[in-house]
């Protein structure tokens, strides 16, 4: 039997943190408005211990802030606390996220020697003039040479991109998604921007110089840059940000906030691809679409939105989601009449 896998979270809101982003607010985005300290580490650890099976592959993931900006003697004290769980096999990896401007040849030895094994790496855009207008404080190149730098030290590398920044288009969206592909990442992040409480670009928004992206937007710009990560073979882990309860709760005023964001872009991508197998069918046709039991939800659509949208585009009878042994992401077509 494969070993379960369990992510123990720890958040480091702005912790190293040494600018703010336009639309960063660390301590609403995770919930967590205490930075975390070597006794937080403990607690977490030994609390997920006690609540999963003996077998369980537990990682440490530190979230939130710009780990390996923190002052040495911080990430230390982090990683000391650590340490013991990892020698004696509580935890088996450790995960972090950080800047590309935070990462050099001794940061990375010292993450080696205290058994961390993947590093995120928040990329957001690779166009300058998107990172300038977003604060971010670095370039696509300090992105590029933090990937390389990373990989040859041989930890995983995971990189996350936004959608919506400032100043982004659909064009730039799909531009920085090539160019992460070209850097052969472990696995990517997509999160489209949401407009968080207490932000500069919560400012903007309200001032009318920033444009809201949407949920609809985020599917659209999505659904064009997700097929070129599967066509590379590189897993896309997460798609929006994770809900929490103060995001649920108000902190999130707009933008692309969804508790389900992925499920939306992998639903849209269907309809596309039926779109393309409907095409030529006869007005008042009676149509079946068989797909694998986990697709049927994607397939439907929001609110029967995909089943409406082609019954109403291809003038159909009738049209029908049956669940089949098709594999995953495949459907197939058949008349019923």
């Amino acid at each position: 039997m494969t070993p379960r896998n369990s992510i123990i979270p720890v958040f480091v809101p702005h912790l190293g943190c040494p600018n703010d982003c336009v639309f960063c607010n660390q301590r609403r985005i995770s919930g967590s408005q205490e930075p975390a300290t070597a006794q937080t580490v403990k607690n977490a650890i030994e609390a997920a211990a006690a609540l999963t099976p003996t077998g369980t592959k537990r990682q440490l993931a530190f979230y939130g802030g710009s780990f390996t900006a923190i002052p040495e003697r911080q990430q230390t004290a982090l990683l000391d606390a650590a340490k013991p769980y990892l020698n004696n096999g509580t935890i088996s990896s450790i995960r972090l996220s950080t800047r590309p401007d935070a990462i050099d040849t001794a940061v990375l030895k010292r993450l080696k020697n205290y058994g961390v094994e993947t590093i995120e790496l928040g990329a957001q855009s690779m166009c300058d003039r998107v990172l300038e207008l977003s604060g971010r404080g670095h370039d696509s190149a300090s992105v590029a040479e933090a990937s390389e730098l990373i990989k040859s030290h041989g930890f995983h590398l995971i990189l996350q991109m936004m959608t919506g920044l400032p100043g982004d288009t659909d064009e730039s969206c799909v531009e920085t998604a090539k160019r992460i592909i070209a850097l052969s990442p472990d696995g990517v992040r997509i999160y489209p921007t949401v407009i968080v409480r207490d932000t500069a670009l919560c400012d903007a928004w309200r001032a009318g110089t920033y444009k809201e992206h949407t949920v609809e937007d985020a599917v659209r710009v999505c659904a064009k840059i997700v097929p070129l990560f599967d066509a590379a073979g590189i897993p896309i882990i997460r798609m929006g940000l994770n809900p929490t309860e103060d995001l649920s709760g108000g902190d999130a005023l707009g933008g692309a906030y969804h508790p389900a964001l992925g499920e939306l872009v992998r639903s849209r991508l269907m309809l596309e691809k039926v779109r393309e197998m409907l095409d030529g069918t006869p007005p008042q046709s009676s149509v079946a679409l068989l797909v694998n039991r986990s697709d049927v939800s994607k397939m439907v659509g929001q609110h029967r939105c995909n089943v409406e949208a082609l019954k109403r585009e291809f003038s159909l009878k009738e049209l029908k989601i049956r669940q089949s042994d098709e594999k995953i992401g495949q459907i197939r077509v058949i008349r019923l009449d």
